[in-house]
């Protein structure tokens, strides 16, 4: 085939590459969030990319955006033998007559299987690419019987997560969140209102955790918001909800399509609407606050205590209900400089009925996810951008016998943690600084003939150009000093 007609490959919408030196921001990130997050005493969780899409469903809400339009799901069974091409049909058609609302395209897959379209499937066969990750650990405590360990279990976690939503700035169908999950099992016969200090104080750590982290990367225009939710009994959220769809009732014909739609299936989400003409509208509705029960109430007093205890400062948000089923009591989000409106970095709360909700035993839980492309724009928008990463040391040789001490030298400085960049084929010398310094080496370590002879090396700082012969052990000692 001609040249002229190979064809680009690009990525795909909403997905993209993430390329040095932009990389070395990510990874201090990473780090750092490990280091910090380590010094509270969670450890790492790594979760597998795909799990069974019905788990996001009973665990997200099957009315809410992650679990219904955008969630990434396929067939993924062996007794599909007709081939990925007719299932591919199949979902096509099916999204094509439900406007592409993956959560009825589902359903109408499965009848579509059971009519005989092909082989029968089981649940599991309908996997998902995750959208999110709590539901994911939350299966992870329950299939490992994570509760028999030291309560209560702390975990945290990074990678990728997929939504089929718009892409805008800092929003991408794969993007990345770094998180946390404290899971405590629930005892036999324990009076939760007897526990209400103990599941604040872990509240208001977890949130300590998190400002640290972004105070420990000097993120800027750092915002803390919180609220309570309440738990859903009809003397507290329950009957919140119902006061509050009845009040959105009146006022249905001011909304717009999403928030008619979302009275009938999550009437909470409307609060978090950030449609410009429903602003004055959501501002008169009735206010959760004045509807909490008693435990509730005393609970999210105790959080603003122990935050006042931590140094950490707040402000209270009584629309702040985030956009997943399963929290309760205390929710908040962080939200952070250089994001324009879409401003949120971090979001969490408490979710004591998730684990249960997913087949397990009472668990109280709580936890938060950073969205990392968000958190790295902000840095960047800060002036923080991540700098090409140099060698800290050039490794020109010249002669066929300077290789092999040179291989050997790059060996004990790579070996020292040193940076080093040792060419694959002798170089005129001239060449080999020019080089040196497009690479922003440090120095320039130089071994020829004479080198060899007298066991000596040849060091040139290329910032001023000044040259040193010294001992291996000398010029490693100097590295440690001036790196």
């Amino acid at each position: 085939m001609p040249t002229s007609e190979v064809r680009k490959f690009r990525t795909i919408r909403g997905l993209r590459d993430i390329l040095p030196p932009e990389t070395e921001l990510w990874n201090l990130v990473e780090r750092t969030a490990h280091e910090v997050f380590t010094t509270f005493g969670f450890s790492e969780i790594r979760l597998p990319i795909m799990e069974a899409a019905n788990m996001f469903e009973k665990g997200v809400g099957e009315d809410t955006d992650v679990a219904g339009k955008d969630l990434y799901f396929w067939v993924d069974s062996p007794r599909t033998n007709k081939g990925i091409r007719r299932v591919r049909a199949v979902v096509k058609r099916t999204e094509e007559k439900v406007s592409n609302r993956n959560s009825l395209a589902r359903e109408t897959l499965i009848q579509q299987a059971d009519s005989g379209s092909f082989d029968t499937l089981a649940e599991t066969d309908l996997v998902a690419l995750r959208p999110e990750a709590t539901a994911s650990v939350c299966r992870a405590y329950i299939e490992h019987e994570m509760h028999a360990l030291a309560q209560p279990v702390k975990m945290y976690y990074s990678g990728p997560m997929f939504r089929r939503e718009r892409p805008q700035k800092g929003r991408y169908r794969q993007f990345y969140q770094i998180g946390a999950e404290v899971l405590e099992a629930i005892l036999p016969n324990q009076d939760p209102a007897k526990n209400i200090g103990k599941d604040a104080a872990v509240d208001g750590e977890v949130i300590e955790m998190v400002m640290a982290l972004f105070g420990r990367l000097g993120m800027e225009g750092v915002k803390l918001e919180i609220n309570s939710i309440g738990h859903n009994a009809p003397d507290c959220r329950g009957g919140y909800v119902e006061k509050l769809k009845a009040e959105l009732e009146k006022v249905k014909s001011q909304l717009d399509v999403d928030s008619q739609r979302r009275i009938e299936t999550n009437p909470l989400r409307v609060l978090d609407s950030k449609v410009k003409e429903e602003q004055d509208v959501i501002e008169m509705l009735p206010r959760i606050g004045d509807y909490l029960c008693d435990d509730c109430a005393k609970q999210y007093a105790e959080v603003k205590r122990q935050l006042e205890m931590r140094g950490v400062a707040y402000a209270e948000n009584w629309r702040l209900v985030r956009g997943l089923d399963y929290y309760m009591r205390t929710t908040f989000e962080i939200t952070a400089r250089g994001l324009g409106s879409q401003n949120a970095v971090c979001g969490g709360g408490r979710y004591d009925g998730l684990v249960q909700s997913l087949g397990g035993r009472p668990t109280k839980g709580i936890g938060f996810a950073i969205g990392e492309d968000r958190l790295i724009l902000s840095l960047q928008e800060a002036g923080k951008g991540g700098t090409a990463q140099g060698r800290d040391v050039f490794v020109a040789w010249m002669g066929e016998k300077a290789q092999a001490t040179a291989i050997a030298a790059a060996q004990k400085l790579r070996a020292a943690g040193f940076r080093v960049e040792l060419p694959p084929v002798e170089q005129k010398f001239g060449k080999a600084l020019g080089q040196a310094d497009k690479l922003g080496a440090r120095y320039a370590l130089i071994l020829g003939d004479d080198e060899i002879a007298t066991g000596q090396w040849t060091v040139k700082t290329l910032a001023d150009g000044s040259q040193a012969t010294m001992s291996e052990t000398q010029f490693l000692e100097m590295l440690r000093k001036s790196l």
